[in-house]
């Protein structure tokens, strides 16, 4: 990192973090709104502690079962998620046996080859999506263009940092879609059929570790863990929880140690 962060600083995570994200804009692997993303799913992140709340544990236990239980699941990979977590995302594709696919709003050669690059080097073999020749039906951004064997056949896609129209379509083709998403009111975690309202650095590793204790776990089980999970409900429990966290903080002398 080419900026020193203090150990002693209170948020040092968070800009390190930041920080990455940084160094994959100067290396072509993030796009110029990544930037802006980053930092609106920052001002989220305030609003849930900067931790992993019940709600986004239930959503990503739902997650796990749904991509044990899926034929051809694939994680849809873009330039934010490339720079902030590339080994765990990696690891995360071996452990549910699911495909990696760079799928990109602001799609280059350049880019294509930036991030796959960032994912070899994490260890990734098979990684789809460069030069992508298929198409999302109905969708008109860059975001169309998907690989046959990738995004195009998949019954289950894990879309981190996504946005809201490709969500919508791959719902519309009957694909189930989880996906992380810090802002519990954008389109993407509306549409999702389970989201993660947390933030994907905690979420990736966190998934590594339930794949593990799940991958144990006997069908029928890992079914009714998906047929139980309701994605409204979780959602509004989200909400409810900003909407108190939002009040704690609008208390006279209260105040939050950023």
């Amino acid at each position: 990192m080419s900026f020193n962060i203090p150990a002693s600083h209170p948020r040092a995570l968070s800009l390190h973090y930041r920080e990455k994200i940084v160094e994959g804009c100067k290396a072509n692997v993030v796009a110029m709104a990544g930037l802006i993303a980053h930092g609106r799913g920052e001002a989220f992140d305030y609003l849930i502690e900067e931790k992993t709340q019940p709600f986004a544990v239930a959503a990503m236990e739902a997650c796990v079962a749904a991509f044990l239980l899926a034929e051809n699941p694939v994680i849809s990979v873009n330039g934010n998620l490339a720079a902030l977590c590339a080994e765990d995302t990696v690891e995360l594709s071996r452990c549910l046996e699911s495909k990696l696919e760079i799928n990109l709003f602001y799609r280059t050669p350049d880019r294509e080859k930036a991030i796959h690059g960032v994912l070899s080097n994490a260890g990734a073999q098979n990684i789809l999506g460069v030069d992508a020749r298929a198409a999302i039906p109905e969708l008109e951004s860059l975001r169309r263009s998907v690989d046959p064997e990738g995004i195009l056949k998949a019954d289950a896609v894990l879309v981190p940092l996504e946005d809201g129209d490709r969500t919508e379509a791959l719902k519309k083709m009957g694909k189930l879609v989880a996906a992380i998403d810090l802002n519990p009111l954008s389109r993407t975690a509306q549409a999702a059929d389970i989201t993660i309202v947390d933030n994907v650095v905690r979420v990736m590793p966190a998934l590594i570790k339930m794949t593990q204790r799940m991958s144990l776990l006997p069908e029928n089980v890992l079914r009714r863990i998906c047929k139980k999970y309701n994605n409204i409900r979780i959602l509004k429990n989200a909400m409810k929880f900003i909407g108190k966290r939002l009040g704690k903080i609008g208390m006279k002398g209260t105040y939050i140690k950023y």
